[in-house]
């Protein structure tokens, strides 16, 4: 489940075709004790990270076979990608969500002409029924979580982050489903081994920090927090099996430190992010900055309107 550096650079020349080279920025208001820089993964079509992995794992797929139809369960950004890369490459496009899901999301996606079906209290109930629909139907499930070619998407940040910044000591990287952290950590390794990569995980939603920690899939019965981008509580065990291979420590932050982060990136950096984007940032505020020259992906600036008032508000 970790791509080789030959696929992430294969996925590079394909994603030139339709997406920039996110901007790597030097942060100064974080900066007193390092070099702090912020990839600004925000800046891509969809908002967020998402659609390097969705075009290349559409694309792949779709050079496999005729594919007419493609499904996937989300909280939100996934989705939005996924319906953008089929608009891209001409075909429909189904998103499964949790009941009540993030606004501005669930916009972005309609807005790319992609079909809606609302079911289930989180991703995991979500996912269960996209399976239940593309066996039905015959659609290609392109699967955040489980998907073999989509990480070689997201891994090509960190050939980005390398070029930009060849003297990149540390690397924070939002984990949810981990296909960003497994792409992103591989591929870093790879160019430079000694890069160290810390997940950052939502403390309301720790089962691959807890997985990681323990060296097998740890299930959680709820995930309720403000991330609806980590919000991920059954986890592959060949995903944990990847993230304990390349990943050098995870650390969890709590609803409160991401809304602060989200705060501070806004009055301080004037940027937008989402709980999840703002994850590393928290991660960084809570001190313990290791490296000269540090990394901190923020992943996606899709932020519903009342959480922004809440960050701005605390």
């Amino acid at each position: 489940m970790l791509p080789s550096l030959s696929t992430t650079r294969e996925a590079q020349e394909l994603l030139k075709r339709y997406l920039p080279v996110t901007r790597l920025v030097p942060a100064s208001s974080l900066s007193q004790h390092c070099n702090a820089y912020l990839k600004l993964e925000s800046e891509l079509p969809t908002g967020s990270f998402k659609p390097r992995g969705a075009i290349f794992g559409l694309s792949r797929e779709m050079s496999r076979r005729k594919v007419t139809e493609v499904v996937a369960s989300s909280t939100g950004n996934h989705g939005a990608a996924v319906a953008y890369a089929a608009k891209l490459l001409g075909v429909a496009a189904t998103i499964f969500l949790p009941e009540n899901p993030n606004p501005v999301k669930r916009a972005r996606i309609a807005a790319f002409g992609a079909k809606i079906i609302e079911v289930g209290r989180d991703l995991s109930a979500a996912g269960e029924e996209v399976v239940a629909y593309a066996q039905t139907r015959g659609a290609y499930f392109l699967n955040d979580a489980g998907d073999s070619d989509l990480p070689a998407g997201p891994a090509t940040i960190a050939i980005e982050i390398l070029t930009q910044l060849p003297e990149t000591d540390v690397i924070y990287v939002p984990m949810g489903d981990t296909a960003l952290i497994r792409g992103v950590a591989a591929a870093a390794k790879q160019i430079r081994r000694e890069v160290k990569v810390i997940g950052v995980q939502a403390e309301r939603a720790p089962s691959y920090f807890l997985s990681w920690k323990q060296g097998t899939a740890v299930p959680t019965e709820t995930c309720d927090t403000i991330a609806d981008g980590l919000a991920t509580r059954m986890p592959d065990p060949g995903n944990v099996q990847s993230i304990r291979e390349v990943v050098d420590e995870v650390r969890l932050v709590s609803d409160e430190q991401m809304l602060a982060a989200i705060r501070h990136l806004l009055l301080e950096e004037h940027l937008v992010a989402e709980p999840a984007g703002a994850a590393t940032t928290a991660a960084f505020l809570a001190g313990d900055a290791k490296g000269q020259n540090v990394v901190l992906i923020v992943s996606g600036c899709n932020v519903d309107p009342q959480i922004l008032r809440r960050a701005l508000c605390a």
